[in-house]
């Protein structure tokens, strides 16, 4: 490689794919092109949708929209190289292409962790103050708790990549996945990373963690207020509404806790292992997301079918 002489920067680093199963990318990119697909046309139809039926106008569908853009945004961003590498080995990536792809596969990661949040405490509102929920939550509330996600993302990651350009890297370039990632390319530097770790842990814990921990008091609050409603069907129609957003939930938290503690304490676990929980991370929830919501909205589904007859007839 040829290095930067103030920085000791390299001029591109290499990504890899599935370890020990290079000669079956061709084959391994079919289910891949596959979830792909799904994620894009799935999320483009939900977005679709909400914009063209008026009874979706209102604070959960907005931030149902939310939530499909930021996938759209994390399967755009990913896209490009992992196909890249399985139909063409394309494994060489720019240094400060891949700060840039990384800051803003960062960003919607954290932004899509704090819509979750948001999500959850529209669900609160709807169940503990039903006729307060569209004076609480209107159109101005709903565009200032977007602009205050995406601010909080963009500038508590701002550091990330002046961080990671002031390491001196030598010897090994190759990066654990076909896509850049933090935690990843701090580890390729000879320099001490401490501020690096420190960082980035504080980061995750004061964004991720803290979304996490306040979407699990929220449903400690739904479930007390549920609890206190007079008949058991009532309690179930609450809850039914809750559904689809836990499943979104786990379906992003429990891959990124775990690449989280891969990256961080996992120093024995087998690259395949890494690799897999990685792609789950960032490819699953946005192929899943458009999914679950058609499948658990009544209102989504009914509005898909009436698109649907209006092109065949």
């Amino acid at each position: 490689w040829e290095f930067n002489s103030s920085f000791h920067q390299p001029s591109a680093f290499l990504m890899l794919g599935i370890p020990g199963l290079e000669t079956l990318h061709p084959w391994i990119s079919i289910p891949f092109c596959a979830l792909y697909l799904t994620a894009l046309l799935g999320n483009c139809m939900i977005l679709f949708i909400i914009k063209k039926t008026q009874s979706l106008h209102e604070p959960m569908y907005y931030f149902l929209s939310m939530l499909a853009v930021t996938d759209l945004g994390l399967v755009l961003c990913t896209l490009p190289t992992t196909l890249g590498l399985f139909w063409f080995n394309l494994r060489r990536i720019g240094f400060d292409a891949c700060l840039t792809q990384m800051y803003f596969i960062h960003i919607l990661s954290f932004i899509e962790s704090s819509v979750l949040l948001a999500m959850a405490f529209d669900r609160f509102i709807a169940i503990s103050r039903p006729l307060r929920h569209s004076s609480i939550l209107t159109k101005a509330t709903v565009t200032k708790i977007g602009l205050a996600i995406v601010l909080r993302g963009m500038v508590s990651l701002l550091p990330i990549p002046f961080l990671l350009k002031r390491l001196t890297y030598c010897g090994k370039t190759e990066l654990s996945h076909s896509f850049c990632f933090h935690p990843d390319i701090m580890n390729l530097a000879c320099a001490d990373i401490k501020v690096n770790v420190f960082y980035g842990m504080i980061i995750l814990l004061s964004t991720a963690g803290m979304d996490f921990i306040f979407i699990v008091l929220s449903y400690i609050l739904i479930i007390k207020t549920v609890i206190s409603l007079a008949t058991k069907e009532e309690c179930l129609k609450a809850l039914n509404t809750c559904v689809s957003h836990i499943c979104a939930v786990l379906v992003f938290f429990i891959p990124m806790i775990g690449l989280s503690m891969i990256h961080r304490f996992g120093k024995n676990v087998p690259p395949l292992v890494n690799t897999l929980v990685a792609y789950t991370y960032l490819i699953i929830p946005p192929a899943l997301n458009p999914i679950i919501y058609s499948i658990k909205s009544s209102h989504i589904r009914e509005a898909l079918l009436r698109a649907l007859r209006r092109k065949s007839g």
